[in-house]
């Protein structure tokens, strides 16, 4: 069957290094037809200026704080029959293109959506979901690899993650992609309600992963925590006036008001928040509240047209090589070296490093352009596992290769070459 060409939006604001970080990654998709899409402030387009691979990139500048326009102008420039968005604090594994976009073979399929793995690049940040029109969420226990099309209770539906989603690009251009008025918070949840009003079917895809990092920006710290609270609920008051019954719009409020404040207050209790900081931010959460009443929606949006720029293949690396690295804690400068060259050859590069300890595993993604998992040999990588794991370390990697092929793709088997 034909691989339908996919164009991938990133929507990013003064975040540069995040952006160079992401696109470095996205560089690495496994994919044989994609294009990128990059929609960016005056810090972005400089930085996409000076990489190498700047002629294959689709830019539009902006450099206003909404994302939700800023989508609506990577829809309006891709071209590919299926649109996967990730957000610029994001790094794609090599399969995720594949794996998100496989539900689309099936022309039923309107969007699909994937897992998103944290800040130690082991622990999920987010698996699977459904949202009702009140804004209540619960888990949706889908097992691996899938993909899935859950089946849910009347009056839920699949909520899916902005930073790993993919829509078909004929239904989301007709619905008028994301509302303006959802200037960060809930803009997927309410094109989520949007899909379901229009009895479009959304699969959830687990093996399209995603990590992602929380980089800061003006609404939150490097740590997650709050600065400004305003939008949340300007989002939240537009939400619930589209998408709740009013006679319920109270009790709603009431209840995510009260989840805002159970949030900052555990934050208080580990530092980084005082009382008057709460106080604050909790003011510009009602303040928002207010705002979001004048703020109009346009039901139906306006439909957005046929692509304004034919589709921009992105070279990817399609079929590439898989190459493991591994070898003790000492040795990370030489490991790095050799992956850094090999992932310059056009190769995919994953470095399993450990000391001969039982500390947690961390993996991340190396602006080098090179995956590295280090850790101690007898320690976690999953946190569910046990606490000490005695192996051998050829056993070890090949353990950690094993619970990795899914995402990353099939790895070299042992042996594996040493610095």
């Amino acid at each position: 069957m034909a691989v339908l060409p996919v164009s991938v939006v990133i929507v990013s604001r003064g975040r540069p290094a995040a952006l160079d970080l992401c696109l470095t990654g996205v560089a690495q998709l496994d994919h044989p037809d994609f294009e990128v899409v990059v929609v960016t402030c005056p810090e972005g387009v400089a930085a996409i200026e000076a990489r190498t691979d700047r002629e294959h990139i689709k830019l539009v500048a902006f450099d206003e704080a909404n994302i939700s326009v800023a989508r609506n102008l990577g829809i309006a420039q891709a071209a590919g029959e299926i649109i996967a968005f990730i957000d610029d604090d994001a790094v794609p594994e090599p399969l995720w293109l594949q794996h998100l976009c496989a539900p689309f073979a099936d022309p039923a399929i309107a969007a699909s959506g994937g897992f998103v793995r944290g800040r130690n690049g082991i622990s999920f940040q987010w698996r699977a979901r459904s949202v009702t029109s009140d804004l209540r969420e619960r888990p949706l226990d889908l097992d691996v690899p899938g993909p899935h099309l859950p089946t849910l209770p009347e009056g839920e539906t699949v909520k899916l993650q902005g930073t790993n989603m993919a829509h078909r690009r004929g239904p989301l251009a007709a619905m008028g992609g994301f509302d303006p008025a959802y200037r960060f918070y809930l803009d997927e949840t309410d094109l989520d309600l949007r899909h379901a009003a229009a009895g479009h079917r959304v699969a959830v895809t687990p093996l399209a992963e995603v990590h992602h990092g929380y980089a800061p920006s003006d609404r939150r710290g490097a740590d997650r925590t709050p600065r400004n609270l305003t939008e949340i609920g300007a989002s939240i008051r537009c939400f619930l006036d589209r998408h709740c019954p009013t006679s319920r719009h109270g009790a709603a409020w009431a209840r995510l008001r009260e989840d805002q404040r159970d949030r900052l207050l555990r934050i208080m209790q580990r530092g980084p928040l005082g009382a008057d900081d709460v106080l604050r931010l909790l003011r510009g959460l009602e303040k928002g509240w207010q705002q979001g009443a004048a703020r109009a929606t346009k039901d139906p949006l306006p439909t957005i047209g046929p692509a304004l720029a034919p589709f921009r293949p992105y070279p990817g690396r399609p079929a590439a090589e898989r190459v493991i690295l591994a070898g003790r804690f000492w040795q990370r400068g030489a490991l790095r070296r050799r992956a850094e060259q090999s992932a310059s050859e056009g190769k995919i590069v994953t470095i399993f490093r450990f000391s001969p300890t039982a500390l947690f595993h961390k993996q991340s993604f190396h602006e080098g352009g090179f995956w590295e998992q280090a850790g101690g040999l007898f320690g976690r990588s999953e946190r569910s596992g046990k606490l000490l794991q005695f192996c051998r370390f050829s056993t070890r990697v090949r353990r950690e290769n094993s619970r990795l092929e899914g995402a990353r793709g099939r790895l070299p088997a042992l042996p594996f070459p040493r610095p």
